[in-house]
């Protein structure tokens, strides 16, 4: 049956930012179609309510508070998954952003900042499970990018920036780690997160974004987290190096955020 191609039963699963929104929504996920799942983000408590999701699901999950930020923790947490489940199969790098900024706010080292936060911890956390990933037999890694990565619009500099960079990022671990290893992303559009509460609890400026969509909606998590699946899963075997676009299909950004021209 194709939806077979759909379960991952018995495998390892590595979340990070799953304390909410999209990781979260994620992490269930993988667990209802058969992972064990370990979850990692700074805030224990939010944990703790998607660690009791994951085993409503029938499944193990292994909470580990953490800031991928900090130089050894990818390493860490990627010890403690092996350790603890005995293998890990797959690797959803969620953890980024950065807050938008005109031109001339946005410095330097927000640039960098923004870098290492999307880009450098993803790759500290793949580079760190790759060995616990070939020993599995092979696996699957899912990098959470952004449609701002793709297309332009004014304020975006950094987090575009950097969420481009770990789209080609993408592209270029996937040719490293081929053909043990596949390596996807996701270019995410406006999703119901707590990113988005000032939109969602304003009829007008919601009203607006979902206008300027050409589904006429804001995604759910749960959009994504159907796509990290797929990607994750055994009905992705041929894809590799790819950016799979969950974005209701805008073509410019659907968020206005009235800067001027200089």
């Amino acid at each position: 049956m194709i939806w077979d191609r759909f379960r991952i039963d018995g495998r390892a699963a590595v979340v990070t930012g799953a304390g909410r929104g999209i990781g979260a929504a994620a992490a269930v996920a993988l667990a209802q179609a058969g992972a064990d799942v370990v979850i990692a983000s700074r805030t224990e408590e939010q944990l703790r309510k998607v660690a009791a999701e994951i085993e409503a699901a029938g499944r193990r999950a292994l909470v580990v508070p953490s800031d991928l930020a900090e130089p050894d923790a990818a390493a860490e947490l990627a010890g403690r998954a092996a350790g603890e489940f005995g293998r890990i199969d797959i690797v959803v790098n969620n953890m980024g952003g950065a807050m938008p900024a005109a031109f001339m706010d946005t410095e330097p080292r927000h640039l960098e900042k923004a870098f290492r936060f999307n880009v450098a911890t993803a790759h500290a956390l793949t580079r760190a499970a790759v060995p616990h990933l070939l020993e599995a037999g092979g696996g699957s890694v899912v990098n959470i990018s952004s449609a701002v990565g793709r297309i332009a619009g004014r304020g975006y500099l950094a987090y575009g920036s950097a969420k481009a960079a770990l789209a080609h990022y993408t592209r270029l671990a996937a040719f490293d780690l081929a053909p043990r290893v596949r390596v996807n992303a996701i270019a995410v559009g406006s999703v119901a997160t707590s990113a988005l509460d000032v939109v969602m609890t304003d009829d007008g400026l919601r009203t607006d974004m979902e206008r300027r969509t050409p589904l006429r909606r804001v995604g759910d998590p749960e959009d994504v987290a159907a796509a990290v699946l797929y990607l994750a899963s055994p009905a992705s075997a041929y894809v590799t190096g790819s950016l799979l676009r969950v974005d209701g299909g805008i073509e410019t950004p659907n968020l206005d955020l009235g800067l001027e021209d200089l």
